[in-house]
């Protein structure tokens, strides 16, 4: 075994094949063990799907009693940066409901990488097809009262929560930010690092901070602004 060993080291496997082996590892063994650990979170949580997802590292799912996380079918969930092909991941995705009104709604076909969703008492909703780049954070609530500042370690605020609507076959591009109260109409694309803070309507490219509307998207407008 060890000559083995050393025969491919001194004399390394063509190119191609190295690839080859390289591509499989990457899809089959973050796969099996993230499928293991979702069906285990899964179960232990009580979250809901469709059908399977395809599962590549192992989630975060976790929601309190009454909470709903519900998950459509042909679902992507990346959370191994082996599988991810545009940036590293900086975590896992990331479903977390926190009180019994909380609600993630995630439809047909929709691919998160690296995503981290929390919904604390309202209510996100992510449309059909819908892709998600790496690292892109969506939240219903600050998670602590604005004002008066003295009063934010200790208020929660969640009269300030709102919910979250993301259209269908919505791009949101790398790193970018989806605040409380924001909703994303059906087929618009939000530029990398941009903090959604309102209302995009559909079939537009919108990005900054917060983000605003650059133009509207035709049928020869390009798409790679928002990776």
């Amino acid at each position: 075994m060890l000559r083995r060993v050393l025969r491919v080291i001194r004399r390394p496997l063509p190119l191609q094949r190295r690839w080859m082996i390289y591509v499989f590892w990457a899809r089959a063994w973050p796969r099996f063990w993230g499928t293991l650990g979702y069906l285990v979170l899964k179960h232990w949580f009580g979250t809901e799907h469709a059908a399977l997802p395809k599962v590549f590292g192992t989630p975060q799912l976790a929601k309190t009693p009454g909470a709903k996380i519900i998950i459509g079918r042909e679902v992507v969930l990346v959370s191994s940066s082996i599988r991810a092909t545009a940036a590293t991941l900086l975590g896992p995705v990331r479903l977390h409901a926190l009180s019994e009104t909380a609600a993630i709604l995630i439809g047909d076909g929709v691919g998160l990488n690296g995503t981290s969703i929390t919904a604390r008492s309202r209510t996100i909703r992510i449309g059909d097809h819908s892709m998600f780049a790496p690292n892109v954070v969506v939240v219903d609530s600050d998670f602590h009262s604005i004002w008066p500042a003295e009063n934010r370690p200790y208020s929660p605020g969640f009269e300030h929560d709102a919910d979250v609507t993301i259209g269908r076959n919505v791009w949101i591009g790398m790193r970018a930010i989806v605040l409380k109260g924001a909703t994303i109409g059906d087929g618009a694309i939000i530029a990398a690092g941009s903090v959604v803070t309102g209302d995009i309507p559909g079939n537009v490219l919108a990005g900054g901070v917060p983000a605003r509307v650059i133009r509207p998207l035709g049928s020869e407008s390009p798409t790679g602004e928002a990776s």
